[in-house]
């Protein structure tokens, strides 16, 4: 009973208060993700790729790709964990439909780090070769 209070507590939140806590929540959800192996991983990658898109980069698109392209990877890994976390709140056991929604979000990711790394290879050999 005390989570619904919570839940409601948290509905009646208007303007600035509600945006505040919204905030703190995506820190702690950020926070979460940094306990997950491929997200510190990501991000430590996210850490060079994005300055390097600045100066690989000939344009502000370019740019803009090369670095929404690294972003997308820890979105998509986030969301990934979030319906693990998900399934695993449901049951630990084996089952079809978690083994599909687990699967289902693991391609995404893969889907998003091939995407990044065909920006990133683009980039690159337009700079290079082009």
């Amino acid at each position: 009973m005390a989570d619904d209070n919570f839940t409601n507590l948290q509905k009646q939140r208007t303007g600035f208060d509600r945006m505040r806590h919204a905030f703190m929540f995506s820190l702690q959800g950020l926070r979460m993700g940094w306990g997950e192996t491929a997200f510190r991983q990501e991000v430590l990658v996210a850490v060079v790729a994005i300055p390097l898109a600045f100066w690989l980069g000939k344009t502000w698109v370019e740019t803009a790709l090369m670095a929404s392209g690294v972003v997308l990877v820890m979105v998509v890994e986030l969301l990934n964990t979030a319906i693990e976390s998900v399934v695993d709140r449901v049951g630990t056991e084996w089952h079809e439909l978690a083994k599909r929604a687990k699967d289902l979000g693991s391609a995404a990711v893969l889907l998003s780090l091939t995407l990044c790394v065909a920006i990133w290879a683009a980039a690159l050999y337009h700079r290079v070769w082009a």
